[in-house]
């Protein structure tokens, strides 16, 4: 975890020539450390969970950056974190899984890829199996979902809650931006969710409309 949020840091350096200290990049770098290594915390050396950590800072970086480029919504990065080091860390695991730790957790002679060995390609072949199946059901599953909801205009917010941000919309507070949104959004929102006869959050103590 620690390495991966490093590695953000430097990788950040390195690409604008100033550091950096972006809370919000630091924190997704130190999960996608974790996520890295979930697959193989229990197979994986010490030496091996480092390098680990350093790759996932790089997976991380290079999928926030692709999904800037596809213009595709994701606010909190969840989708680099969680879908791009949860393939790494499953292909990690069969590059990294120590001959003694995979015994001792799994009774099975099976190794990963670096430690050589008659069964060393098999394990990184299951995991990349696993990536492929995960992909397909999650595809088969959500994708029908995804196109009911936006059948029925669920699928995403309106603009204007997209502006004031759902984090006042939905949950009644500011989140990542302490300023909040300006008092021009926030009284087009107030108008347009009194004519949905939403309850709207009064500011600074005043009662509820």
């Amino acid at each position: 975890s620690v390495s991966a949020m490093f590695t953000d840091m430097i990788m950040t350096r390195k690409h604008t020539g100033e550091t950096t200290y972006d809370i919000t990049m630091c924190m997704n770098g130190a999960l996608s450390g974790l996520v890295g290594i979930t697959a193989g915390c229990s197979v994986c050396e010490p030496w091996a969970a480092l390098v680990i950590g350093i790759v996932a800072g790089w997976v991380y970086i290079f999928w926030s950056s692709l999904l800037v480029q596809l213009k595709i919504d994701d606010a909190v990065d969840a989708i680099p974190v969680h879908f791009g080091n949860g393939m790494w860390g499953c292909i990690a695991t069969g590059l990294f899984a120590s001959p003694g730790l995979v015994a001792n957790a799994y009774g099975t002679p099976n190794n990963g890829l670096f430690y050589g060995g008659a069964n060393a390609g098999k394990l990184l072949g299951v995991e990349i199996v696993g990536i492929l199946f995960i992909i397909g059901w999650v595809g088969v599953i959500m994708i029908p979902y995804f196109m009911l909801l936006n059948a029925m205009g669920l699928f995403r917010v309106d603009a204007l809650e997209e502006e004031v941000g759902l984090d006042i919309s939905h949950h009644k507070g500011a989140a990542y931006d302490m300023s909040g949104p300006s008092e021009d959004a926030k009284e087009k929102y107030e108008i347009s969710t009194s004519q949905r006869k939403l309850v709207v959050p009064a500011d600074d103590g005043e009662e509820n409309a």
